[in-house]
């Protein structure tokens, strides 16, 4: 027994993954270029997004001559660089980032990423990688190499250097980081290649400039692509959240306990907890039974275990949302309309929402393309926190989520209902959150989740909806033209021909064509005023009947903060979030009418279409219907949302207002600072009592009272406000 634990030792970190390398997606000579690749362009999008710089992302791949399956990556960005004594932790440390202790969205979480591809270089070939960093306050770049001591889990640096960086042209680079790693891997195109996984990734990172350049043994380029960004609008930036004691754990919660400052267990729970006011915490401790003066500290695994179950029994705050930065519907359009040739596209970004106290939402784009094989089924395009997932699609809870939905309702072939349907498009999948549950340490698949399923299907059915209704409109105008014009060319031919046999004036033919067509058209219009820069819309409608008509006309359009109806030659009003109307007067038949309005705050190819409804008697052909109740459910929806968060609101300010020790009815520095501890923290900029006042104190008594407490609040939500901009009819 002595000597069989003699022989027992402890593996390092680096050392299991050494030896398991394919949890990190080094399982295949193709898969292992694939995530080398996306671990060095995920550093550059964190980096130059948290630095607020526009990436630039430069991804070469050379096969190295005389060697079976060896290539040289190199992955180069523009970003704030990489200080020099953080370069050997960065490359050569696993589980070593800024990200794994922060609750925020990211692309990496586990503090893997890079340094993997530095073992796997190693590992494979025995070479070190060398990197090549600088920072924008330092007159010369850095030159190293990185190894990796797997038993110590330690970085081994060689020949480091000092020297001035360049450009191909012979310019002075100011910043950034170019990392040259030697692998064994195979090159392949295809749908699992890296030029796959950089076209996914422009498409949901609208905002980066990401090229691609393959090479074979003698230098020539085998493959290549060019993705130019098509915005200048940076994300959000995403804010760093305590956690939420409804994603706590006995094991999590007892760590905190033992590690806590506080000394009471009600400034223990408000301040390392966000959701948690003053009278949440009180009540959470009466409903366990235990005395608020208690230490943190001095609890035990019982007592803990009643905190837990507490917490699900009193009303808490929902966590704050700004850690959540999403791609957003209008370019999520761009990014798509970029990457594939469309007739289509409809889009939605949800809500946020709370599943385990983790904040999520999630993002759905449709596009019904050119260029796409109608008898395959669609392309899915998986997304987690912007990042492709590129393989085991099957057992991805966002791939169930497609399959959820009944498609053949919405215009796309679904045999049997099963599995993902068929048709000439792509459907992209996006779920954005602070804590992305993957199947694997790999990270290519979603671990199953009913809320967040259910989410999805509802994004899903509502772009369906629009798929249906876009198809639906496409025939019946195809059919009205072809009708249109047969009648507008015969006969005017015929007229033309009989008057000149009869010598007689050409009739008014417009009756004659109204009878015949017995149709009312509309028509939409969507236009870039480059000198205004606006976007004009128009609405044309055509009475082709013979009777006079009377309709509502309503259109959607990306209502959002910062995005207005700068003009319009009807006066139209506002029907539902992004739904405006106009009531027509009565539409004699022969007669023509336009409404046109003016959309300002959007950039050019930010809005390149839009719907259009109706109200009043018989069908218009190019517009729908409006489904009444699918108008009054988001009413609801709507209206309930704003007395959720008015409600919030003023819960909030009921527990900041417990800070008022000397019950002024307003706080000054002192007590701001301690209402700053709590959930005042998680939705205000400021994290000092002077700075609230200077930012918020609008009667210059240099305190707060309650309405200025809620401007302030207010003006953080509206700053960090989510938007889904389509709605697309009926169900």
């Amino acid at each position: 027994m002595t000597a069989s634990r003699s022989k027992m030792q402890q593996a390092s970190i680096s050392e299991f993954f050494e030896k398991n390398k394919h949890f990190l997606g080094f399982d295949t000579l193709n898969r292992s270029i694939i995530t080398a690749v996306k671990e060095s362009v995920d550093n550059s999008l964190d980096a130059c997004e948290e630095a607020r710089l526009l990436p630039d992302i430069n991804i070469e791949i050379h096969k190295i001559k005389g060697e079976k399956d060896r290539l040289l990556m190199i992955g180069q960005d523009n970003g704030p660089g990489i200080p020099p004594d953080a370069i050997t932790k960065v490359f050569g440390s696993l589980l070593f980032g800024s990200r794994f202790h922060t609750i925020r969205q990211t692309r990496g979480q586990q503090g893997i990423g890079i340094t993997g591809v530095v073992m796997y270089s190693q590992l494979t070939t025995g070479k070190h990688t060398r990197v090549i960093s600088k920072v924008a306050e330092e007159a010369t770049a850095v030159y190293v190499e990185i190894g990796l001591d797997t038993k110590k889990n330690k970085a081994i640096s060689s020949k480091r250097k000092r020297d001035h960086w360049f450009d191909s042209d012979g310019n002075v680079i100011e910043h950034g980081v170019r990392v040259e790693a030697v692998m064994k891997a195979k090159y392949q195109r295809g749908k699992q290649s890296v030029h796959q996984y950089l076209r996914m990734t422009s498409i949901v990172n609208p905002h980066a400039s990401i090229s691609l350049k393959v090479f074979d043994e003698e230098g020539n380029i085998v493959d290549e692509g060019d993705w130019s960004r098509v915005t200048e609008v940076l994300p959000r930036p995403v804010q760093e959240i305590r956690p939420h004691p409804h994603g706590q754990e006995i094991g999590s919660f007892q760590r905190f306990l033992r590690d806590a400052e506080k000394r009471k267990m009600t400034s223990f729970l408000r301040h390392n907890f966000s959701g948690v006011s003053m009278r949440a915490a009180r009540e959470i401790l009466d409903v366990a039974g235990i005395d608020e003066a208690r230490k943190p500290t001095g609890i035990n695994a019982q007592e803990a275990q009643l905190l837990l179950n507490a917490f699900k029994q009193v009303k808490l705050l929902a966590p704050p949302t700004d850690c959540l930065s999403p791609i957003e519907d209008l370019l999520i359009k761009k990014g798509l309309s970029k990457a594939i040739d469309s007739k289509f596209v409809s889009t939605v970004t949800r809500t946020p929402t709370v599943s385990g106290g983790n904040p999520f939402l999630v993002e759905v784009g449709l596009i019904f393309g050119t260029d796409i094989p109608a008898d395959s089924p669609v392309e899915v395009l998986r997304f987690a926190n912007r990042v492709p997932l590129m393989y085991q699609q099957g057992g991805c809870l966002l791939t169930k989520s497609i399959e959820s939905v009944d498609w053949k309702k919405y215009g796309l072939e679904h045999p049997g209902g099963r599995g993902v349907p068929k048709g000439p498009a792509a459907i992209l999948v996006h779920l954005a959150s602070t804590n992305v549950q993957f199947t694997s340490e790999a990270k290519e698949a979603l671990s199953d989740n009913e809320e967040v399923l259910n989410e999805f299907r509802l994004a899903l059915q509502e772009v369906g909806r629009g798929l249906r209704n876009h198809k639906r409109k496409s025939k019946q105008r195809e059919k009205a033209k072809e009708k249109f014009e047969l009648v507008n060319v015969i006969l005017p031919e015929i007229s033309e021909k009989a008057s000149s046999i009869l010598g007689r004036e050409q009739p008014d033919l417009a009756p004659v064509i109204t009878n015949i067509m017995n149709a009312v058209f509309v028509e939409e219009i969507i236009e870039w005023d480059s000198s205004e820069k606006v976007t004009r819309c128009s609405i044309k409608l055509f009475n082709y009947t013979a009777r006079p008509r009377q309709y509502t006309i309503l259109a959607t359009w990306p209502e959002r903060e910062g995005v207005s109806i700068a003009e319009e030659n009807l006066e139209g009003r506002r029907e539902a979030k992004g739904l405006r109307k106009w009531k027509l007067e009565t539409v004699t038949p022969s007669e023509n009418i336009e409404i046109t309005f003016a959309i300002d705050g959007l950039s050019k190819g930010d809005w390149s279409q839009f719907d259009v409804f109706f109200r009043g008697s018989g069908d218009i052909i190019g517009a729908m219907k409006l489904d009444e109740k699918i108008l009054e459910e988001i009413r609801r929806e709507e209206q309930a949302a704003i007395e959720e968060k008015a409600a919030a609101t003023e819960y909030l300010i009921d527990d900041v207002m417990e800070s008022d020790i000397d019950d002024s009815g307003d706080l000054d520095p002192i007590e701001l600072d301690d209402a700053l501890k709590g959930p005042l923290g998680d939705v205000v900029d400021e994290t000092t009592g002077v700075e609230a006042i200077e930012s918020h104190d609008t009667d210059e008594s240099e305190t707060l009272d309650r309405e200025e407490i809620k401007d302030a609040i207010d003006k953080k939500t509206r700053q960090a406000s989510l938007w889904n901009n389509e709605w697309s009819g009926e169900e």
